[in-house]
């Protein structure tokens, strides 16, 4: 056959991933929008930084421990479904709040019923989704697919939070009543999703198969380097779970302005995606990954010293923006590192140190809050970002000298 006459490949005309970034940005906009409401009830609820923090803790403790059930399932059964059953767990979660609102008796505790409900719901969707990615489009697209993932990420990031607090201000109902509406969208989009099939041949559900994403990640130096990097850069950096203290004690702008502080980081984040997206990273990828760790810890900075609502939207934009690269060059590695047969696994674990250190963040600033104040807590995050990113230069000298988005040679395993 004459390649010159093959059409260069599309990701739009990926059919079944089109399918699932819409089911995502969907999903994400209902999980956003959910967040903002509990958030904003918790503290008014409360008054304190603290149950902010338990809100992370809650949510961290189901993806420790489920971690290896979560792995073995996404590698031994179909990895869509399990997808869908968790989206419609967030679903439930959302009309047992709306529930409560209309009756009159939402509280701490069963909002954090609620919180602990979405917790296990995440645990099992993340690892799996993100295993899912790879078999829905040609592997010469990958890195743009990752791309466009994280941008469907930041898109319900943006609209999310400014539609949920716009629609707060009038009815708190509404809100949690969509959450539920964008959840049953997502399983009904993902009904016609058809991935690549997974193996057939599946290890038995054994403690030793069940362990293999730990122990892959631990003889492949560049694996561990990149997953614990960004384990303690988001430990240390989850300025995030302070928004409500922010838009309500220090910058005065009430549900609507916390919508738009908890969109910022997503606008950033959209726009060097979408740059990504048509002009994929290729080169000098290690440099440039520890180069938007720094910027992001100066961004975090920037907004703890902040008393200045526009100057604190842009310093989070920034921070959207630095984090988006790094996410998209850390996940690529992780992908490109790891085969499908060990995918689900792999990614559990890396959704444990990960994504999960996320929510763990959040407890951590919101304990550091209650002990030091908000401002004191989101500088620590941001100096500790910066010390982290220098610290692993030094442990990880491989991870500086990454050129592209090849698999390690054997000399590079542990």
């Amino acid at each position: 056959m004459n390649t010159a006459l093959v059409p260069p490949l599309r990701l739009m005309q990926q059919r079944h991933f089109v399918l699932f970034w819409i089911a995502r940005l969907a999903s994400t906009v209902g999980y956003q929008m959910l967040a903002l409401l509990i958030g904003w009830q918790v503290y008014a609820l409360t008054g304190s930084a603290f149950d902010l923090g338990l809100v992370g803790l809650i949510q961290f403790v189901p993806a420790v421990v489920l971690t290896l059930v979560i792995g073995h399932a996404a590698d031994r059964y179909n990895r869509l479904s399990i997808v869908r059953v968790a989206q419609c767990v967030h679903a439930l979660a959302a009309l047992t709040i709306t529930t409560a609102l209309v009756l009159h008796a939402l509280s701490r505790d069963l909002l954090f019923v609620a919180v602990f409900m979405i917790g296990c719901a995440r645990a099992f969707e993340m690892p799996t989704a993100h295993s899912l990615v790879p078999s829905l489009v040609a592997p010469k697209l990958l890195a743009r697919a990752v791309a466009a993932w994280t941008s469907a990420n930041q898109v319900a990031v943006i609209c999310g939070p400014a539609l949920g607090g716009v629609i707060y201000a009038l009815n708190p109902i509404i809100v949690s009543a969509l959450c539920a509406a964008f959840f049953v969208t997502s399983v009904t989009l993902l009904a016609f999703v058809r991935p690549r099939g997974q193996a057939e041949r599946r290890e038995p559900p054994t403690l030793r198969s069940a362990l293999i994403g730990f122990e892959f990640i631990r003889h492949r130096r560049r694996l561990l380097g990149v997953i614990t990097l960004d384990l303690f850069v988001v430990l240390l950096g989850g300025a995030t779970a302070l928004l409500p203290i922010y838009a309500k004690d220090i910058l005065n702008s009430g549900p609507i302005g916390l919508g738009l502080l908890r969109s910022a980081p997503a606008v950033g984040a959209l726009t060097i995606t979408v740059i990504m997206s048509r002009y994929p990273i290729e080169r000098h990828i290690g440099t440039k990954m520890f180069a938007a760790v720094a910027v992001y810890g100066l961004a975090t900075i920037a907004f703890g010293l902040s008393t200045w609502f526009p100057m604190s939207l842009l310093a989070l934009v920034v921070l959207g923006a630095s984090d988006a690269v790094s996410v998209v060059i850390r996940f690529s590695l992780v992908q490109i590192e790891t085969p499908e047969d060990k995918r689900g696994r792999v990614s559990a674990v890396n959704y444990l140190f990960v994504g999960s250190s996320n929510t763990l963040g959040d407890f951590e600033s919101g304990t550091v809050a209650a002990w030091l104040g908000a401002v004191p807590s989101v500088l620590i995050g941001g100096l500790g970002s910066l010390v982290i990113a220098g610290l692993w230069m030094l442990f990880f000298p491989t991870l500086r000298r990454i050129d592209r988005f090849e698999p390690a040679d054997e000399s590079e395993r542990v």
